[in-house]
């Protein structure tokens, strides 16, 4: 069941990732899906903060979609569906991410070093920190999202690897190279308006 759930979110997954770069709200479907099927492998393999991080996954969908399809509200109006444009991250609201992360890797390993049998409580409070402040700057569109995901998912390829499930590890390795072209693609798209 583990094998047939893992290549069934490694495909979940890929289309995520199309959607993501190519700046496609359908992304937050594949987000509403993957979460579920993570889940699953995550708490079998004994990786519980990501685990838990895959609940938050599904509120942020939610969250996510919205925003994106809502678009800002401080633009006029026009008579197309109202779309969030790709930006910067003000240095406030970054210096403020930066300091959220923080407070949660350091909570997260404490409860996983402290409280579980975790055998890799650094790593899995550092991704799923990082994941909860990455996927709230995706939600809002912010062109750095992109950096957050390449240390992310660079550390989960190894992660997964090192706890036998060699697919997500793959993904994972796919998303970490994909990342450093979205963050292009994000950055000419911003230019263009989108």
């Amino acid at each position: 069941m583990d094998k047939i759930l893992e290549i069934l979110g490694f495909s979940v997954g890929l289309l995520y990732l199309w959607w993501e770069y190519h700046a496609d709200n359908r992304l937050w479907y594949a987000s509403m899906v993957m979460p579920a099927i993570s889940m699953w492998i995550y708490f079998s393999k004994g990786i519980y903060a990501d685990f838990a991080i895959n609940i938050y996954y599904l509120v942020i969908a939610v969250y996510g979609y919205v925003v994106w399809t809502r678009g800002n509200k401080k633009e006029p109006e026009s008579h197309s569906a109202p779309q969030l444009r790709i930006t910067n991250i003000p240095l406030r609201i970054l210096t403020a991410c930066i300091g959220v992360f923080l407070l949660i890797w350091i909570g997260l390993y404490l409860v996983l070093n402290y409280l579980t049998d975790s055998t890799v409580p650094i790593p899995d409070a550092f991704t799923t920190a990082l994941s909860i402040v990455g996927m709230w700057m995706l939600a809002r569109k912010y062109l750095q999202q992109w950096i957050a995901w390449i240390l992310v998912d660079a550390v989960c390829a190894c992660l997964y690897w090192y706890k036998g499930i060699p697919l997500y590890g793959i993904l994972y390795a796919l998303y970490t190279v994909i990342a450093f072209f979205g963050y292009r693609k994000w950055r000419r798209l911003m230019h263009t308006g989108q």
